[in-house]
């Protein structure tokens, strides 16, 4: 059963049959917003990207995103780069891989944020979301949508953080502006 998360919220990422998951996909998926114009409405093509920055007591020690695809653990994993969105109909148009059992003990938080490399705002941008599946089955675990779009370029989604001796998923919403991930660490770290 999927929950559908609102800002902030957290949860436990346990299996309902209360085991621990040992892999999850945080998925991403978005389209562009339809525009009027003088022949009717069109669309253009966003480019958004994922990115997993991956933090021990509070600083970065790693990231994945596009241009470095497999933390230098392995334990993450960037499936690629999607230039335009909109292909998955719904689906995931980026997804990053975590393989939980195999994020060394000295990795606390992950926290998974989108921005628009091309600099476009999310006024540009509709159906936004992001989702975390149970890889070893598919199932869809929580999901939180992007609500309102703005004038802002991206957007610190969601962390994946440590928990007694589990994980738990955070819901953080909150909007930035910068085209990658690095732009965005003033933002990030008040979350941590």
């Amino acid at each position: 059963m999927t929950v559908n998360m609102t800002k902030g919220q957290a949860i436990n990422l346990q299996k309902n049959d209360g085991g621990t998951l040992t892999a999850v996909r945080m998925g991403l998926g978005w389209q562009a917003a339809p525009r009027r114009g003088l022949f009717g409405s069109r669309t253009r093509e966003i480019d958004l990207d994922a990115s997993a920055v991956l933090f021990a007591d509070k600083q970065p020690v790693d990231v994945v995103f596009f241009r470095h695809l497999v933390s230098d653990d392995g334990s993450v994993r960037h499936t690629g780069d999607n230039l335009v969105g909109g292909v998955g109909q719904g689906g995931d148009d980026e997804a990053i891989l975590v393989d939980l059992a195999r994020i060394p003990v000295h990795i606390d938080q992950i926290v998974f944020t989108v921005n628009s490399f091309t600099g476009q705002t999310f006024q540009e941008v509709q159906d936004a979301f992001c989702r975390l599946v149970d890889e070893t089955n598919g199932q869809e675990l929580a999901r939180y949508t992007l609500a309102g779009g703005g004038q802002y370029t991206a957007q610190i989604m969601a962390k994946v953080h440590r928990a007694g001796t589990g994980w738990q998923m955070t819901a953080i919403g909150t909007p930035a502006n910068g085209r990658t991930f690095q732009d965005l660490m003033p933002t990030i770290l008040p979350h941590l």
